[in-house]
């Protein structure tokens, strides 16, 4: 069973972010309900055929298909190449900061900028290329957006490393939207912008400006160690990771200003060891900011540059931009609010600029609960029906409790879940409340109800106070 606590900001309205029609169909009769995926519901229900169109192109759906059309919208918008945008003038700040700084051989930029590649990648591409092992947790269809078994919507932009190697770039940036089912609060959304940034190293660029550096080398064949991969020499690795905190530390220092205090984490991912997490503390508080590392050997030798080393980071662009203009909730850069969209048309993209909130109305929580089906669920699937349903609503979701039938042992959870209009939008259309009048049964004739007995409120007469949407339990 899951509660969830809405909250939303509206003149003279107190609406009930109702999820109770789509809930009830959805787990329509679930201590039956053993087989058939929240997510299939969701698709079809948002498209028809058998195949899915994204950006003029088709894929064939499979049993692996699990984007919603909610999702499909989003596809194409690029933010971050919105003239004016929070996220693009952080990307700006960012381009610049590296054309200025690392200047090519011939007096062009080092670092190349990939800001319009599709997000549409292959499985292929997003886990094998980086070295993803088949059973790691991040490739689950309950965190990724897959279009079929063969493409999905990219989870991070790594999923280019690979081929831009392959290519013969040494030095690069990749900018774009990545796709992730998460949970939802003011932090998390599942559409959100991803700066991947690549430098390789041969033996001369490494050790050229070293004195008596010739007998220096790149690798080596031994032992991996928290230090070091197999393959590297120590010097290399050292110098390498010099590069790359002396390349981030620079650019926070041009994105925050003089004086900023970092440290590193170790830290652990696939495709680069040794690992770290950059954090910066930003008026009192460590906010970790990026993550980065040494890059595999094995993914640099696979894509045709095995007489590199090389560093690679990756950064959100929207966490920056949140810390830097004081925007409280992720929400806020999908808005097509004039009020909010105006305030970051500055004439220096270096400006500072700090946001004003655009709603000053009260919040409105609601709950909502169910019985969850026996198999093929994840809180994920959910967290779709709600941006589904509530759209950009609903600002957060907590699990509150769970709770198990005594007698059926059929499975239920709570969440709480609250959700903040982040503006005063009167005309934007309400979702419609299809609960039955406060007190009637929800489910009437049905011989397997509970009696009447919330888990976190009491009996339904005594606490619901009509908070609870869709509660079987009740």
């Amino acid at each position: 069973m899951v509660i969830w606590s809405l909250t939303e900001r509206m003149q003279h309205h107190h609406i009930k972010l109702c999820l109770a029609n789509l809930v009830s169909s959805i787990f329509k009769s679930s201590r039956s309900l053993t087989s058939q995926p929240i997510t299939s519901e969701l698709t079809a229900s948002g498209s028809s055929g058998s195949s899915v169109e994204v950006l003029g192109k088709s894929y064939p759906r499979d049993d692996h298909s699990n984007t919603p059309e909610k999702i499909l919208s989003k596809v194409g918008k690029n933010l971050h190449n919105r003239k004016y945008h929070p996220l693009w003038l952080v990307l700006e700040r960012v381009k610049h900061h590296f054309y200025k700084q690392y200047i090519g051989p011939y007096g062009t930029p080092l670092f190349s900028v990939f800001d319009g590649l599709s997000p549409v990648v292959t499985t292929w591409q997003n886990f094998d290329s980086l070295l993803v092992p088949a059973d790691h947790p991040s490739r689950k269809k309950g965190d990724n957006y897959y279009l079929n078994r063969i493409h999905m919507l990219r989870s991070h932009t790594s999923a280019h490393q690979w081929n831009l190697i392959r290519a013969g770039l040494n030095a690069f940036l990749v900018v774009g939207d990545v796709y992730r089912r998460d949970q939802i609060d003011s932090h998390h959304y599942p559409v959100f912008h991803q700066l991947e940034a690549v430098r390789l190293f041969n033996k001369h660029q490494l050790f050229g400006d070293i004195k008596d550096g010739e007998p220096l080398q790149l690798f080596e064949q031994s032992s991996r160690s928290a230090q070091k991969q197999e393959t590297h020499t120590l010097e290399a690795v050292k110098l390498v990771e010099f590069d790359l905190k002396q390349t981030l530390t620079k650019l926070m220092t041009h994105l925050f200003g003089d004086g900023l205090e970092i440290r590193w984490v170790d830290c652990y991912f696939p495709f680069t060891h040794p690992s770290f997490e950059m954090e910066i503390n930003f008026q009192g508080e460590w906010i970790e900011v990026l993550g980065c590392g040494i890059m595999e050997q094995q993914l640099v030798n696979s894509a045709g540059a095995q007489n590199n080393i090389g560093w690679a980071f990756g950064l959100g662009l929207e966490r920056l931009a949140m810390i830097l203009y004081n925007i409280p909730d992720i929400r806020i850069f999908w808005s097509e609010d004039e009020r909010f969209l105006k305030q970051f048309r500055v004439p220096n993209i270096n400006q500072n600029v700090q946001f004003q909130p655009l709603s000053k109305y009260p919040a409105l929580v609601n709950d909502i609960s169910f019985w969850l089906p026996s198999q093929n669920y994840s809180e994920n699937d959910f967290y779709d029906l709600v941006r589904t349903i509530g759209g950009d609503l609903v600002e957060k979701v907590d699990l509150i409790d769970k709770f198990e039938h005594p007698n059926l042992g059929n499975a239920a959870t709570f969440h709480g879940k609250e959700a903040k209009r982040y503006e005063n939008a009167e005309s934007q259309p309400l979702l419609s409340n299809y609960l039955p009048p406060y007190g009637e049964d929800p489910h009437p004739g049905r011989s397997d109800t509970h009696p009447s007995v919330c888990p976190r409120r009491g009996s339904a007469s005594a606490g619901c106070g009509g908070q609870i949407l869709t509660c079987l339990l009740c």
